[in-house]
């Protein structure tokens, strides 16, 4: 099992229905953990990537009603350190 987190943020607040439907979310074979950050209007989502990819997570989020603007990137990777040139 390798689990993987994925940020995204939303536009719209989510309705109801959508919200409910997103909870439904955990009952998805795979998927660990949903959560939602109100104030940076984010939700992460906690899944198996030996059972699903970020495109279905992405999908599932869309299709329960949430409006998903963006992936936020939760690290950058570095450079490559520059080669050291010998005198």
């Amino acid at each position: 099992m390798t689990n993987v987190d994925v940020v995204y943020k939303y536009g719209a607040v989510p309705t109801e229905s959508a919200a409910l439907a997103i909870a439904r979310l955990r009952e998805v074979y795979g998927v660990r953990k949903v959560g939602f950050l109100e104030a940076e209007k984010t939700v992460r989502v906690e899944y198996d990537a030996t059972r699903l990819t970020e495109p279905v997570i992405h999908q599932l989020l869309r299709r329960a009603g949430l409006d998903v603007v963006e992936r936020v990137q939760l690290y950058t990777i570095p450079p490559p350190p520059e080669p050291v040139v010998a005198v």
